[in-house]
């Protein structure tokens, strides 16, 4: 990782093929290189809510969330090399706890809605849940340490937290609850009650 990228378009990838962190080339629609795609991609959205109005301690968060996803991604870019360490997983379960102890209690399913920033908290979300997915695929035909999948699980869960968290800020003014779903099994009950 030594090596600082001094061109862009260095035209070795028109043959379909892409550079590895450890020199070698594999071809772009690799599992490996869709895992690091689907990383990039999640910080990524992370930088579009960072944009947004954000509670002090939020935005604290996800920039070093956006760090270590720097390392996860460096990581699945140079095969059996580690960057992520399991202090970083532990760091998400803390924040889980954290947010999630002020929060109420969900008796009904939510939708990936509310406001502006928790929707796309919403959507970070389930872009951490591909890049899950994409790396669970990974370790099926390669080897990957345990620390990125967990780190993604993990952060998918603290998205759907910070994405309630954020419904309450109300730094927009159009805060207060989650939006939730209407389920007909509620709206039975409701009605026969």
């Amino acid at each position: 990782m030594s090596n600082r990228l001094t061109q862009i378009a260095t035209r070795t990838g028109d043959d379909g093929t892409t550079g590895l962190g450890d020199g070698t080339r594999t071809r772009k629609d690799a599992l490996r290189v869709q895992a690091m795609g689907d990383v990039d991609e999640l910080n990524s959205s992370l930088g579009v809510l960072l944009a947004e109005p954000l509670p002090d301690d939020v935005r604290e968060l996800l920039v070093v969330i956006q760090h270590e996803l720097f390392n996860l991604g460096g990581e699945l870019s140079i095969p059996g090399f580690e960057l992520l360490k399991a202090d970083a997983v532990v760091r998400l379960d803390e924040a889980l706890a954290h947010y999630n102890a002020a929060l109420p209690r969900l008796a009904e399913f939510i939708l990936p809605a509310g406001t502006r920033s928790a929707a796309l908290a919403h959507v970070s979300r389930t872009v951490a849940r591909r890049a899950e997915r994409a790396v669970v695929a990974l370790t099926a035909t390669e080897a990957v340490n345990e620390a990125p999948r967990q780190y993604l699980n993990r952060l998918s869960d603290l998205m759907f937290v910070l994405a309630r968290v954020l419904n309450r800020a109300n730094l927009d003014g159009l805060g207060g609850d989650d939006v939730y779903w209407k389920s007909e099994r509620l709206k039975q009950q409701q009605q026969g009650d």
